[in-house]
């Protein structure tokens, strides 16, 4: 295979980066962080099909979204969001699937020892198997212990790490002794674009049984809000009409006066047993 000189290597991702941003209406940011290579070609073979994973530098990136911007305003939107370790996954298909093929293809990993924290690492109560002579390495832990079978066994859940923390050499230490490997790692999405509108993933989560249920409520307190206030909206309309029905009905009972909405009501109250 012949290698590419630096200059034919840079056209080619300028190319393809300028296709996927024509051609695509849909994208992930992504973090790549902690992402071996080998882990890399598994995520692109998941992807296959539905989206496009495309990695480079920072400044190669905004170069190629730059110019793209003269045909859509909309890209400047993503310009703020590269930044650190980042990537693009294009896609024109459904979001959630493709988010749901990221997060299936995390890997678990061991603690190494400098390495920042993704989550808080709880070392739960249990029998280490580990033989009396490492009590003196529990002990610098602050980790209690006791002597159960010929073995350490730790008396209580012991929060070990916390997230966004450096794991210290001792830490590391501890958990490759216990075989407990605390992180995963995998793609991160940061934001998304989606025609023209940068979001935070969050919003994927969003359903349409959510959106219904926030509108009632809104509805339902404009509805109160109106009311109290004595000002007709649209939303406080029904509970007027109900609200005047009543004062028709009550004034019907109270009087001779009739009208046929109020004659059931009338007849029932005049003799129950009749609609037994």
């Amino acid at each position: 295979m012949v290698r590419l000189s630096r200059s034919e290597w840079k056209a080619g991702y300028f190319k393809k980066l300028e296709k996927h941003l024509s051609e695509f209406d849909k994208c992930f940011i992504v973090n790549v962080d902690n992402v071996r290579s080998k882990q890399m070609q598994q995520i692109r073979m998941a992807l296959r099909g539905n989206a496009e994973l495309v990695l480079g530098k920072n400044t190669l990136m905004r170069k190629v979204i730059q110019k793209q911007m003269n045909q859509d305003s909309n890209l400047e939107k993503i310009l703020p969001h590269i930044r650190d370790n980042v990537g693009f996954v294009f896609t024109n298909g459904d979001l959630s699937e493709v988010r749901k093929t990221i997060e299936n293809n995390r890997v678990e990993a061991p603690a190494k020892a400098g390495a920042i924290a993704p989550c808080d690492v709880v070392v739960p109560a249990q029998n280490t198997g580990l033989g009396p002579e490492k009590t003196a390495f529990f002990q610098a832990l602050s980790i209690p212990t006791k002597i159960a079978r010929g073995a350490i066994e730790i008396i209580n859940d012991v929060h070990l790490v916390r997230k966004d923390e450096k794991v210290g050499m001792s830490e590391a230490t501890l958990l490759g002794m216990l075989k407990i490997h605390p992180f995963s790692y995998g793609l991160v999405i940061k934001q998304i674009f989606d025609q023209g509108c940068v979001y935070d993933p969050a919003v994927l989560d969003i359903t349409p049984e959510m959106i219904i249920e926030k509108f009632a409520a809104a509805v339902r307190n404009i509805a109160c809000l109106s009311l109290a206030l004595d000002y007709t909206t649209l939303c406080s309309l029904p509970h007027v009409f109900a609200n005047g029905f009543k004062n028709l009905l009550a004034i019907s009972l109270m009087t001779d006066y009739s009208f046929k909405e109020a004659e059931k009501i009338k007849e029932f109250m005049e003799d129950p047993s009749i609609f037994t």
